[in-house]
């Protein structure tokens, strides 16, 4: 009998119910964001069928009686003859603001732990932080006034010195810099919280080990501080790389909008399928190649944890 109440309990105290309760309050707070991630990421994974069908809106609830097509929808993207170029922007793009940005922030992170006064390292952090917040489309004014032809601050600049303009918004070269430098300056900031987190919990005892070992500051930061910061990068890398085949459709079409002229070097899947689907109203075809970026990005996510994980066992993030 006794071992019977024992395995009662057992079963009660594993339960999910009973797990509820007993951390009902910590439930409680997780909850809006269970309530979001299910919204805007679980339940769109309805709109895959999409992809596989001729889709009229008026055709019954969710589009269910549209004709299934196959993969009729996927040759789209294909069959246009510009696939190649668009697939090798987005990577390319995306490759430098990967590489550039947790270069970027892993620097600037060991920079402001550098920073001995706290008052001067809070106003640092705090001016970083800021850009941020603002929206790709105050963004797109601020470069404009920058990088306009006629009235643009860098073109008067030249002007002033006597110097040839430069048609920022007709070039499409320069504009995977330009971008790489907006980026840079928007978001490094906020990324460089994650490392500066992860430079908290090395403890001191080991910079006061390098200190006896004689190392001074630059070699505690070369051999000490950087290394411990390996994990942590790798985990970001294979994060980012999830999503290399999705462009930044915000950032992208804020700043340049539809200019032909810059198509060559900063057209992305993400920009051509809202140029399709805003001209052909093709929903099918626009979700075709959005589950086509997220297999791929999948793919690749687990290629590159993988390779971390035959490297070191500790980078692996699954």
């Amino acid at each position: 009998m006794k071992m019977l109440k024992q395995r009662k309990t057992a079963r009660k105290t594993n339960s999910v119910i009973f797990e509820l309760l007993k951390n009902k309050g910590l439930y409680f707070m997780v909850l809006p964001g269970v309530i979001y991630f299910f919204i805007f990421n679980y339940l769109p994974l309805v709109g895959v069928y999409y992809a596989f069908v001729d889709y009229k809106p008026m055709a019954g609830w969710f589009g269910l009686k549209s004709k299934f097509v196959g993969f009729e929808n996927f040759k789209y993207f294909f069959a246009s003859g510009s696939w190649i170029k668009i697939t090798v922007n987005t990577l390319f793009l995306n490759m430098l603001f990967i590489t550039t940005g947790l270069i970027a922030q892993l620097l600037m992170a060991v920079l402001i732990n550098e920073i001995s006064r706290k008052w001067y390292k809070k106003v640092t952090q705090t001016f970083m932080f800021l850009p941020n917040f603002l929206s790709w489309a105050v963004v797109s004014v601020f470069a404009l006034a920058l990088f306009g032809t006629d009235d643009g601050l860098i073109n008067k600049m030249l002007g002033s010195f006597g110097m040839e303009q430069v048609p920022f918004y007709q070039s499409a070269g320069v504009w995977p810099l330009l971008l790489v430098l907006i980026r840079l300056w928007k978001g490094v900031g906020f990324g460089t919280v994650v490392f500066l987190a992860a430079i908290s919990g090395i403890g001191q005892e080991m910079y006061e080990a390098a200190k006896v070992d004689g190392a001074n500051r630059f070699q505690q930061i070369v051999y000490l501080t950087v290394p411990m910061l390996k994990t942590t990068t790798v985990v970001l890398l294979i994060l980012s790389v999830g999503s290399i085949f999705v462009g930044d459709f915000g950032m992208i079409y804020a700043l340049l909008g539809d200019n032909p002229l810059l198509r060559g070097t900063t057209d992305v899947i993400d920009t051509f399928v809202y140029r399709a689907l805003r001209t052909q109203n093709d929903i099918g075809m626009s979700t075709s190649v959005g589950l086509l970026q997220s297999i791929l990005g999948v793919i690749f996510a687990v290629g590159t944890n993988y390779i971390a994980k035959r490297i070191d066992e500790d980078n692996k993030v699954f």
